[in-house]
């Protein structure tokens, strides 16, 4: 399979993942000044001319290629449609598509030469993209922060190998130099990582964010229900311990009801997505981060550039 490094161009097959809330446009600098690829949410932007803004930016400050957005490309993402044509207009080098049908970004982009790398869980889907003309597949595991998967990464290079011809990027539980080595060696294309670049100087969140993520690790991630309705990795603080990880009976009677369920799963979403961000930023106790289990690696608040010296030092 095509390398990552050669699809993009990079030093090295890495990407630094889109990250909610914590990837900004300082951190997508310096990660590709490091010779990685990197990737910001086009949700962390308010606005079209935000986000247009951001990307003229980080092309007026870097050299290398690598530049990626990650467009959410459901029914609840409703600037989907702008996003997508300030991607096309300012030549971004690749989109990251989650949580939904990529066939109008494919479409748009291929003309292009605009890379589309589709986040999958499931060999189904990998087939699916692989038809509609994606470039490669982000193969999201269990082990990934987020909305993670149900398998390993070895088990989901297996059977989408098997099933799929696209590249297959891996996504979730890397967090050393090892860690890098022995995707490659399975026969993964690159790396998607994350949550080891919570931590770093560049990123705006609050301070006790990145030092959970320091003296936290993998067996205090618990998956919660509460943020979005679909499991979610967390850090188990003593807020999410108080207030348990599942949602109460009542939302649970709501949530089968099929009259109210669409309704009872968006109210959820935009009141679990309003208390990540206030977490995030501000420093109180209630605090809900998101985060991975590959925070077991990370011991100090670092800058980006220490942090891809991690993965790429020999």
């Amino acid at each position: 399979m095509k390398e990552l490094n050669k699809i993009l161009d990079i030093e090295y097959p890495i990407i630094m993942a889109p990250m909610f809330l914590v990837t900004n446009t300082k951190m997508i600098i310096e990660a590709m000044n490091s010779g990685i690829a990197a990737c910001i949410p086009a949700l962390n932007f308010r606005t079209i001319e935000e986000l247009e803004n951001a990307i003229n930016e980080i092309r007026n400050n870097t050299t290398s290629g690598g530049l990626g957005i990650n467009l959410i490309v459901n029914k609840s993402n409703i600037k989907v449609n702008k996003q997508l044509e300030s991607c096309v207009k300012l030549g971004v080098d690749f989109i990251i598509t989650s949580l939904g049908n990529p066939k109008q970004v494919i479409q748009q982009c291929k003309p292009k030469g605009i890379k589309v790398f589709c986040d999958v869980a499931e060999e189904k889907y990998a087939k699916k993209v692989e038809e509609l003309g994606a470039d490669a597949v982000i193969a999201v595991n269990k082990n990934a922060g987020g909305h993670a998967g149900n398998l390993s990464s070895e088990e989901l290079f297996n059977i989408i190998s098997k099933n799929c011809n696209l590249p297959i990027i891996s996504a979730g539980g890397v967090g050393t130099k090892q860690g890098v080595t022995e995707k490659l060696e399975i026969g993964f294309s690159g790396l998607s990582i994350g949550s080891p670049f919570i931590a770093c100087k560049e990123a705006h969140i609050s301070e006790k964010y990145k030092q959970a993520c320091v003296d936290y690790g993998k067996e205090d991630i618990v998956f919660t229900t509460k943020i979005s309705g679909t499991p979610c990795t967390v850090i188990n603080t003593p807020y999410v311990q108080q207030t348990g990880t599942t949602q109460n009976w009542i939302e649970k009677i709501l949530s089968k009801n099929k009259k109210l369920k669409k309704w009872v799963k968006m109210i959820t979403y935009f009141k679990g997505m309003k208390g990540l961000e206030n977490a995030a930023f501000s420093s109180t106790y209630k605090t809900v981060w998101c985060a991975g289990p590959s925070i077991e690696h990370t011991n100090q608040i670092l800058p980006i550039k220490k942090i891809v010296e991690k993965f790429i030092s020999l």
